[in-house]
């Protein structure tokens, strides 16, 4: 009964394998053709900060150079529970600092459910709303596009999440490398099928209207996650915009890093028994790949934690048990499969960063600790999995101050 549990759960992960490494391939392509609107659509740019002196005021200026008509947009830094000059910083640019308390509530979900309720209440609508975070540095045409999307009939849209910091250490490196291959080839593929994106938590646009009607919502620890399940829930499949960039500075240190993730992993799991089986049963009943789709990444972290579990089964058995005592597939297939498939899911980082033209020197001198990169995601689940009753928001100190001119410099060299 082992033996048959354990062969059954290795082919489902070697069929959802072979799932994303197709898709995958969908996003070897950009579709060129793309329609342009006039710049008619008003915005209203929240900017998520708690304690975020030392980088906010760069964002500011960043978000007065965009290629934009200013009397269409206006910024909202969102100061929750600051204890710095985060809303003095912001003033002094000339931009809406609106001050938040709520030592229980804690985290950028209730933020922004507080600030949409506070917009709301103003005489001002806007047509949309987009939100970024403070460390981050959005690419002049980024409203523009946005305008197009919500021209063209997308209701909710993630940008391009760049980093801006991808030199600073190896960590950043891994950030970057990972955020190329998910860009290009989770994300532009989706896109390029005409499938539901997901939100990645910055450089993201709403149709005002229909978060009037749906409500935000989304207040765990993965807030883009658990509103990207809710939109698709109710048919309304996020896109991507591949020409929108954000710049998101990535943690300094493994240390950092970690309690990032750990974070997100922990945020993962509760979304995952909150939406997999709803959603899964809805893509059956409807017959919905989109569904299905989401449905299988929402419950990713599960995946990571089987993959992980069950290799460590095997190395156990085989180390100090005299194993293999467990039957396995990889017993019933050629020797030099495993190695096939261990390069093809390498070689996808490699094409990604080739694909994104990444000319970053010191990125691919970091190449060689990306592993170490991957193989830490295992023990950060498996705590998470542990952990994920704590909802403890914990902020990731940002004090990287770039400034587009540096971004685009860099990405010359």
């Amino acid at each position: 009964m082992i033996d048959a549990i354990f062969v059954a759960l290795q082919l489902v992960l070697a069929v959802i394998g072979v799932y994303q490494f197709t898709f995958s391939l969908f996003g070897l392509y950009r579709k060129k053709k793309k329609e342009h609107f006039p710049t008619t659509k008003s915005f209203a740019v929240l900017v998520a900060a708690h304690n975020e002196e030392q980088v906010v005021g760069a964002l500011m200026e960043n978000l007065k150079k965009l290629d934009y008509p200013q009397e269409l947009y206006d910024v909202f830094v969102i100061c929750d529970n600051c204890t710095d000059s985060t809303a003095d910083i912001v003033r002094a640019h000339g931009m809406n600092a609106c001050e938040r308390t709520n030592p229980n509530l804690r985290g950028k979900g209730y933020a922004i459910e507080w600030m949409l309720k506070e917009l709301w209440n103003m005489p001002r609508e806007y047509d949309a709303i987009v939100m970024f975070d403070a460390d981050n540095l959005a690419a002049p045409n980024f409203l523009s596009e946005m305008n197009d999307d919500l021209s063209g009939g997308a209701r909710v849209i993630q940008g391009y999440i760049d980093t801006k910091n991808p030199e600073d250490s190896w960590i950043t490196a891994a950030y970057g490398i990972s955020y190329w291959y998910i860009n290009r080839l989770w994300q532009l593929s989706r896109h390029n099928l005409n499938m539901a994106n997901f939100l990645g938590g910055t450089g993201m646009c709403f149709e005002t209207k229909l978060l009037k009607e749906m409500g935000w919502g989304a207040t765990s620890l993965v807030e883009d996650l658990e509103f990207t399940m809710r939109s698709v829930q109710n048919n309304v499949y996020p896109k991507f915009n591949y020409d929108a960039k954000v710049f998101d500075e990535k943690p300094l240190t493994f240390k950092a890093s970690s309690r990032q993730r750990l974070r997100w992993m922990q945020g993962h799991f509760t979304v995952a028994r909150r939406y997999f089986f709803p959603l899964l049963w809805q893509s059956i009943k409807e017959r919905s790949l989109v569904k299905f789709d989401l449905a299988l990444y929402g419950v990713n972290v599960y995946i990571v934690l089987l993959t992980f579990l069950m290799t460590a089964t095997m190395w156990v058995d085989m180390a100090f048990f005299g194993g293999p005592n467990i039957v396995n597939i990889y017993g019933y297939l050629p020797f030099w499969l495993s190695f096939v498939a261990i390069f093809a899911n390498i070689s996808t980082f490699f094409v990604a960063m080739a694909l994104e033209k990444v000319t970053y020197k010191k990125v691919y001198q970091y190449l060689i600790l990306f592993p170490i990169y991957l193989l830490s995601w295992y023990p950060i689940t498996v705590y998470a999995f542990f952990t994920q009753n704590n909802k403890t928001w914990s902020h990731t100190e940002h004090t990287r101050v770039v400034r587009m001119e540096e971004v685009v410099q860099s990405k010359q060299v």
